[in-house]
């Protein structure tokens, strides 16, 4: 292992002061003025093999996190402080000391027992809910490319990066920290987040010359925080953290603070409301205890516990829990949620658009044909597996003899064909058990395809390394580099071919020049194609004969590559750009990329939920119909021609035209990241919910205008990440779906949980409420109150965020996005089973008075029966649709705990004498029981027999029509 020469002994010192001046000098930085070679002196490392892992880690240990000064992270002493600081809790805090100034000391001992335990319970709900947010954020913090350990390529999480690595850059990157830029090609950079520049500037490792004045004029410096938009590039960590220009400004960047959801919020709007109507409530209540006689102080202490208990203080924590627990299932299922409010957001999705490569295909892209003027050639084998042969796909007779090299002497197109394909790269094959493909997966099938005929990378380069480069953007739709070349190409990575025109046809030259691209626009910058003997003019038969070709191996399904040449007399001196013309065609090259077996019947999925999804793609539209075809994407009532619509003629037609069309539309062909912000636009007017996945950089606006916004976490840059709002791990559509319906369980369970803790509030205020205007005695003390308070609300809510999802999850229509948390008749719910629970209550406690004529006697009974009623809610509420007994057990057995739990804490307060010193109850007999069971359960049927004769009355009905 290289180890990376030490910096002298003051270096660290050094930049470390230099740094702190730098934060509160204003003045320009001093560094992108110095050369590269003297700063890695300095920094002691090397520009060519970076820093060696062991010095990386003591210099983090130094210099500390490559990050921003944000919000302290999650700590247990500050939400253990907000639990205590709870008004609420405030409030019951002085009723302890009110009932210890009054001598009730088990009373005061008992409410302080019982705030102990809440905030307890409060603080593990928030506790956890930090914890799962924080978790999300280490998830999507960004990565790097490093040159560590002797020059190894590795990627560490940017937070890890320190002075003196080497980092590597390209197109659509986000520059993780401030370098020195050491080597650069066409690269731009888009600073307008720190300079204000709108444009990006062009980046060189060349000193700047003048005085520069401002930030924007620093060419040789990247600035953390700024993003690459094209070319790549190569330089030194000179500050990191606090200490880059970022770290001036760091107070306009820092975290963004609560991650609260607009769910969460309507539900904390909805709290405030439902505290005022608590509030008035034990007012009533208080006032009338007051007029029949009852004492103050213990009046007082109903009226703070009714509210304590009937104010659902929790709800906005369990909610906050519910969503981190789902959001923890995604991960599990290859999905990162990046912001919580996709979560609610993903049960209104009314459209997916999705990209083809990687999502709904494998993205390992194989060269199935190749075309030259001189023949058609098939090619063998399967994604980066080396083995296979090209062979002549018209001449079945040359198949055993004519194969692989032999054939780059018969047709010298093809070997043109393949050495531009090589050349004209940027992907890489690293062999770790088996090939992989560093780079774009296209490129990756080139280089596969090249060495099934005897052409390797690595020798390619050393013969002809590359001079100058323009690389591909969307808006260009190609890739051209130049090449030096002597005297011909070095087909077999050996010496060049002697004569007239070399082994390819080629002649004498000092650079040639290789452009690969989209069909039609390459062949628009040709003037000559590849003929036996050399080069021949392109004539519009010709012309017309090459794009017929691509457009036959398109609508094989196949995408289509294009590759060109151009003799170059002397190296170029000028833009690349100006030198793509009069370019000689040397082939075509027909990829696939096969659907992805999981495709398919997420597809379907997609259908029954009533989801529709669009293919946006680059691709050539035929290629993409064939793959919408195979992946039964398409309407098959309605022609394919008509689902199809192209980039060029989603310019010319009008937004509004889009709108009405958009239903329609199931294939967006050849269409630019540009364009598919127009996409978004227009589904969003016609009233879609949009989710919309990407990968490059320039995908990010598309993005960021749409409802969801996905990004793929293997081929995504680092901005259309940052951009997003959920990551797909494995750039897999069928993720996507796993998430639409994870989102919808999520929302699902949290309807449950509000619907119990609701009804059992409700429960509660009614029981009181009816008794004081009955003017009859408190059912329930107020340590009564509290202990239901504790022992029923937290564990069932909680658990129910566990139940398993319902079987038409999938199947049910999307959710509209302004639905109300109450929509679907939940608040009829909510207020019907709260009278029930009520009425039961006050019923087995005024059966109690009468019958027994014991007050505490008949305590017990409405304490044991509110308990007991709303445990068996917690049962009802795992399913909007059926009945109790038609949902499993099995189905949520952490709700079985918790209702096991809940009812433990019930028979200690009703049997464990020391507790029931405090809470005033009695030891109930079988006939206590059976009055409780018979009270708590008589209106669970009640509700069973109502849908039951709902379920035969809408049979009928059905029949009838």
């Amino acid at each position: 292992m290289a180890v990376s020469p030490r910096p002298r002994r003051s270096a660290y010192p050094e930049l470390r002061a230099v740094a702190a001046r730098r934060r509160r000098d204003p003045s320009l930085p001093r560094w992108p003025f110095r050369r590269p070679e003297e700063l890695a002196r300095e920094l002691g490392t090397d520009l060519e093999r970076g820093l060696a892992s062991a010095e990386a880690v003591a210099r983090l240990a130094l210099f500390g996190p490559n990050e921003l000064a944000r919000r302290r992270r999650v700590s247990p002493i500050p939400i253990l402080v907000e639990q205590l600081t709870d008004f609420m809790v405030l409030v019951l805090l002085a009723a302890a000391l009110l009932s210890l100034a009054l001598g009730e000391v088990a009373d005061a001992a008992a409410i302080l027992a019982i705030v102990f335990l809440n905030a307890t319970l409060g603080f593990i709900q928030e506790y956890r809910a930090e914890r799962a947010l924080e978790r999300l954020r280490e998830l999507t913090a960004p990565a790097a490319r490093v040159l560590r350990d002797g020059g190894r390529e590795k990627v560490v999480p940017a937070r890890e990066l320190v002075p003196g690595d080497v980092v590597l850059l390209e197109a659509g990157d986000r520059v993780p920290a401030d370098l020195r830029l050491v080597e650069a090609h066409a690269l731009r950079v888009q600073e307008a987040a720190l300079t204000g520049e709108s444009a990006p500037v062009d980046k060189v490792p060349d000193g700047p010359t003048g005085e520069p004045a401002s930030l924007a004029d620093l060419q040789t410096a990247l600035f953390a925080g700024t993003e690459v938009t094209s070319g790549r590039g190569r330089g030194v960590v000179v500050a990191t953290g606090m200490e880059t220009e970022f770290g001036k400004v760091a107070g306009l960047i820092q975290e963004a603070g609560s991650d609260e959801t607009p769910l969460q919020k309507r539900l904390a709007e909805l709290g405030r409301y439902l505290v005022l109507a608590c509030l008035v409530i034990s007012g009533v209540v208080v006032w009338a205890g007051l007029l029949r006689g009852e004492p103050i102080g213990e009046m007082f202490l109903t009226g703070v516990s009714l509210a304590v208990a009937a104010i659902p203080e929790g709800l906005p924590a369990v909610v906050t829990v519910l969503l981190a627990l789902g959001v923890q299932r995604m991960i599990g299922k290859n999905v990162i949620v990046r912001r919580l409010p996709a979560v609610e957001t993903l049960g209104c999705a009314t459209v997916v658009c999705t990209d083809k490569t990687g999502t709904l295909t494998l993205s390992e892209m194989t060269v199935r044909r190749l075309w030259t003027p001189l023949g058609t050639y098939e090619v063998t084998g399967q994604g980066y597996d080396v083995r296979g042969d090209i062979l002549p796909l018209h001449e079945p007779q040359a198949r055993g003899t004519t194969r692989g090299p032999a054939l780059l002497e018969a047709d010298p197109a093809l070997g043109l064909l393949l050495l531009g394909g090589v050349l004209c790269s940027d992907a890489r094959l690293v062999e770790r058990g088996r090939l992989e493909v560093h780079g774009d997966p296209t490129e990756g099938a080139l280089l596969i395809a090249a060495l099934k005929a005897g052409l390797a990378r690595d020798p390619l380069d050393h013969r002809h390394p590359r001079l100058a480069e323009t690389p591909f953007s969307p808006e260009r739709r190609r890739m051209t580099t130049v090449h030096a070349w002597g005297e011909g190409p070095a087909l077999d990575g050996k010496a060049p071919s002697r004569g007239r025109s070399g082994s390819a046809g080629v002649g004498p030259a000092s650079a040639m020049l290789f452009c690969k691209g989209a069909p039609d626009t390459v062949v628009g910058l040709a003037s000559h194609f590849q003929g036996r003997g050399g080069p021949l003019p392109l004539t519009p038969d010709d012309r017309h004969r090459i794009l017929a070709a691509a457009d036959e191996l398109a609508a094989q399904g196949l995408r289509v590559l294009a590759v060109a040449y151009r003799p170059l007399p002397r190296p170029p001196s000028g833009p690349v750009e100006e030198l793509e013309r009069s370019l000689v065609l040397a082939g075509l090259a027909g990829l696939v990329d096969p659907p992805r077996p999981e495709a398919k019947h997420a597809l379907e999925v997609c259908r029954r939920a009533g989801v529709r999804v669009s293919m946006v793609t680059g691709d050539h539209p035929a290629t993409a119909l064939a793959v919408a075809a195979e992946l039964r994407l398409l309407d098959p009532g309605a022609p394919p021609e008509g689902q199809v619509l192209t980039g060029r003629e989603l310019d010319l037609i009008p937004e509004r035209v889009l709108r009405r069309r958009a239903a329609d539309i199931r294939v967006y062909a050849r269409v630019s990241p540009a364009q598919k912000l127009k996409i978004v636009r227009a589904l969003k007017a016609a009233g879609e919910v949009v989710a919309m996945t990407g990968d490059g950089v320039n995908d990010a606006p598309a993005l960021r205008e749409a409802d969801i916004g996905v990004a793929m976490g293997r081929t995504g840059t680092a901005v259309t990440k940052e951009a997003s709002d959920m990551v797909l791990v494995d750039d897999n559509f069928a993720s996507i779906v796993s998430a639409l319906e994870e989102g919808r369980v999520i929302y699902d369970n949290i309807r449950r949980s509000v619907r119990y803790l609701l009804a059992c509030n409700t429960g509660e205020i009614l029981t009181m409420l009816l008794a004081a205007l009955c003017r009859l005695p408190l059912p329930l003390l107020p340590l009564q109150i509290l202990w239901v308070n504790l022992a029923t609300d937290g564990l069932p809510a909680m658990a129910l965020g566990f139940q398993r999802p319902e079987a038409d999850v999938a199947r049910r229509p999307p959710r509209p996005p302004g639905e109300s948390i109450f929509a679907r008749r939940l608040g009829v719910k909510i207020l019907g089973r709260g009278l029930l629970i009520g009425l039961s209550t006050l019923a087995v406690f005024l059966a109690g008075l009468r019958v027994a004529g014991d007050l505490a006697l008949a305590r017990t009974l409405a304490f044991a029966t509110l308990v007991l009623s709303q445990l068996i809610h917690a049962f009802d509420c795992r399913s909007e649709t059926r009945a109790l007994t038609e949902v499993p057990l099995s189905s949520n057995w952490h709700l079985v705990v918790g209702t096991a739990i809940s009812l433990g804490m019930l028979l200690a307060a009703v049997y464990v004498p020391e507790l029931r010193s405090v809470f005033r109850t009695v030891p109930l007999g079988p006939a206590g029981w059976a009055a409780v069971i018979t009270a708590s359960g008589w209106g669970q049927v009640a509700v069973g027999l109502r849908r039951m004769y709902l379920s035969r009355y809408l049979t009928r009905f059905r029949r009838r029509r």
